[in-house]
């Protein structure tokens, strides 16, 4: 299985919208077996913290849900 992991701050911008992104694209294709994809913080200000309300808002303006994510540090 290749895991990619994405890397920001505090997890709740960047790194986040780009873990959601790649998996819709990996589920588009019928990957979800080969392919594992996770996104953690550098720092722990934002631990515990959902998804920036306005990463969430454009997130769900394409069809993709971020419900349940929390900041996590690496």
């Amino acid at each position: 299985m290749v895991k990619i992991l994405f890397i920001c701050h505090g997890n709740i911008c960047r790194s986040p919208m780009a873990e959601f992104i790649l998996k819709e694209e990996i589920k588009a294709r019928g990957l979800e077996n080969s392919i594992y994809v996770d996104s953690k913080a550098t720092t722990t200000e934002e631990i515990g913290n959902p998804v920036y309300p306005q990463v969430r808002k454009l997130l769900s303006g394409i069809g993709i849900d971020t419900a349940g994510k929390k900041a996590s540090k690496m």
